[in-house]
């Protein structure tokens, strides 16, 4: 597993916030992420992050969509931007070789599922004819507030579909979100049928990320609230989810508030580590059903 963190800075800083907190993927944002701007990113910073990464031997980078993008939203001029946003996300993401775009899809505000797959589907197809073999458009799972996509397994297995189950349409596991949402990742039974119903639905080779938070809210919440390793809800059981076999080999970056409310620290890291080493233990045979032997989704390069 690469265990990451999501760093300010951009594409000139995050390699180096990352390398200072011992990480092993990085999770960043190639634009201010409160404002449409898209900045004209110079080639030879570029180049310099590609240098950087190699030499930090980095195994995974994921890059954030803006959180103002909504590709379902029925406001006209909110949409356009949303799409030329995500298009020159693409764009840069695959410039910089990352491994995968992060995408919270949208929300319908109200419209109702149907008529956000009019706006999304489309939104969708014109971003992914921009993706390389090695960039994805990984969709995020939605802690499931008012009406926000991707709540679901259902809702993104019907994504897939409506797009021809793309080959460069991942998904992004957020732990905090699934359990705010409803399923119950800290309980091994449950989480087996989770992954069962990815798989059914989706496909687990399409999990190509995970998000680890713990959760200040409580199992079925609906509310997103992110809290350090240990400090929330789920706790020491988080493990049961970060040590699953089936989710080994992934980057499983940290997007929690840190000790000083300014993003993850070292000390975040650490335990994380910590935290996977307690809850790795062989899988017995019911338990692995065949998935613990997965082609990693990033390069791994450290140990």
């Amino acid at each position: 597993m690469l265990f990451g963190a999501h760093c300010s800075g951009g594409i000139k800083k995050a390699i180096d916030k990352a390398v200072e907190i011992d990480a092993d993927a990085v999770q960043l944002f190639v634009q201010s992420p409160r404002a449409w701007r898209f900045p004209d990113h110079d080639p030879a910073d570029i180049a310099a992050f590609r240098e950087r990464r190699a030499e930090a031997k980095l195994g995974g980078v994921l890059v954030h969509a803006l959180y103002l993008v909504n590709l379902a939203s029925p406001n006209d001029d909110f949409y356009e931007n949303s799409v030329e946003t995500m298009r020159r996300t693409v764009e840069t993401s695959c410039a910089i070789g990352a491994e995968g775009v992060v995408l919270h899809v949208g929300s319908h505000q109200g419209a109702g599922l149907d008529a956000a797959m009019e706006r999304v589907v489309p939104a969708l197809a014109s971003v992914l004819e921009l993706c390389s073999d090695d960039t994805w458009v990984l969709m995020e799972n939605t802690a499931g507030a008012g009406g926000t996509i991707g709540r679901s397994v259902e809702e993104l297995g019907v994504l897939l579909d409506r797009l021809d189950r793309h080959p460069r349409l991942g998904l992004c596991l957020d732990s905090c979100h699934l359990f705010a949402s409803g399923y119950d990742v800290t309980d091994p039974d449950e989480l087996d049928r989770l992954l069962d119903e990815i798989d059914s639905s989706c496909d687990l080779d399409r999990v190509r990320a995970l998000h680890v938070n713990d959760s200040k809210t409580p199992l079925g919440s609906n509310r997103d609230r992110h809290d350090n390793i240990l400090e929330g809800v789920m706790g020491e059981k988080l493990g049961v989810f970060l040590a699953h076999p089936a989710l080994q080999g992934l980057p499983a970056v940290l997007e929690v508030p840190g000790a000083d409310g300014h993003g993850p620290g070292p000390d975040e890291v650490v335990k994380l580590r910590e935290l996977h080493a307690r809850a790795t233990r062989p899988a017995s045979p019911a338990r692995r059903r065949g998935r613990s032997a997965r082609r990693p989704a990033a390069r791994r390069t450290r140990g």
